[in-house]
């Protein structure tokens, strides 16, 4: 049995007060077996399934609508998956590129998978720097389109590029897509105290940009991804509870603005799942539970777990546990990695 105990340190003695259960939280949740690990919306699911018979034209397709609507954040997470299922099955891809290598889209998903396979090698930024060309022409095939400058953001970090060029990125980032989620996540990593930066910037950085953008919009999801890697690194200055319950509401307004049990919000929803269990707050993290549905994703449980999947499901349990009555210790088994976050991830 996976141990979810060590999500629960250091806040157990500053949880808030229990709400009233909403009305959401009465729903039967999915039986175990029902639950899906990043299970693809219905437009990538095609396309993913065409990819695994070596055909690329649905990709090509959904690509190149995500660009004639400027779908930008639909482009981002298709091209992300796209890209990391070339990792194990490049022939489609390698097929489509001799094709038309000029196409904008084969270049964006030639450039985002380049970057994730230097990020995984032990001489990433040495290689990182060798790959600099895909990602300029990526950002040459459409000049509206703000992913390849994501790519270029997450580019300069790995190859540690200092503030002024990181900021020039960042500007040419903005002038396409100023509320672009997966570029202000970008440079919200580039300030992590891991990283370049401390917490109190990231916190400063995402709550700047959540006020600036509109209440639909993923930005208002932010602050929690800033909540989520203080709560999974636990080092340098301590930040306020009150300002973690603050990002933790704001997302969790944008969550209530998405369908239930949809497959595309659910990276959302499971991040700000952890931070709420780590918050303490059992049952706004079973309305959650309950909006998340069949759709668990590998992030942010596989920074803790080989098995994120069951971890998910025993941490969904213990939730449903703890927002009916008081859980029982002994169901606490350790965590895999007890409670510490994965390098690597980029």
């Amino acid at each position: 049995m996976v141990d979810t105990m060590a999500l629960l340190h250091p806040f157990s003695r500053t949880a808030r007060p229990p709400r009233a259960t909403p009305p959401l939280a009465a729903a039967s949740p999915p039986a175990d077996d029902e639950v899906l690990l990043d299970a693809p919306d219905d437009r990538l699911g095609p396309a993913l399934v065409a990819a695994a018979r070596g055909e690329h034209s649905p990709a090509a397709t959904l690509l190149a609508g995500t660009r004639a609507r400027a779908d930008w954040e639909n482009r981002d997470r298709y091209a992300r998956r796209l890209a990391a299922f070339a990792h194990s099955r490049p022939e489609w891809l390698e097929r489509w590129s001799a094709t038309t290598p000029h196409d904008p889209d084969v270049r964006l998903l030639k450039a985002q998978l380049a970057v994730d396979q230097a990020w995984r090698s032990p001489a990433r930024a040495e290689l990182l720097r060798e790959v600099s060309p895909l990602i300029t022409a990526a950002a040459r095939g459409d000049d509206r389109d703000p992913v390849p400058w994501r790519i270029a953001l997450d580019h300069a970090r790995g190859t540690n590029a200092g503030p002024k060029y990181f900021g020039e990125l960042w500007e040419a980032a903005l002038r396409r897509a100023p509320h672009h989620y997966g570029c202000h996540v970008a440079a919200l990593r580039y300030l992590a105290a891991s990283w370049q930066g401390s917490h109190r910037e990231c916190f400063d950085f995402a709550d700047r940009a959540a006020q600036d953008a509109p209440a639909d919009s993923l930005i208002q999801a932010l602050p929690a991804r800033a909540a989520l890697a203080y709560l999974t690194e636990a080092r340098g200055v301590e930040v306020p509870r009150d300002r973690l319950d603050a990002a933790a509401d704001r997302a969790i307004a944008l969550s209530a603005r998405f369908p239930v049990a949809a497959p595309w919000p659910a990276e959302i929803r499971n991040k700000l799942m952890y931070v709420l269990v780590r918050l303490e707050r059992w049952q706004d993290a079973l309305t959650e539970v309950h909006r998340i549905g069949p759709y668990a994703t590998s992030f942010p449980w596989d920074r803790l777990s080989d098995d994120p999947l069951a971890l998910f499901l025993g941490m969904s349990g213990d939730i449903r546990a703890r927002a009916t009555g008081p859980l029982d210790p002994s169901r606490h088994p350790r965590s895999e990695h007890d409670g510490r976050a994965r390098s690597g991830d980029h």
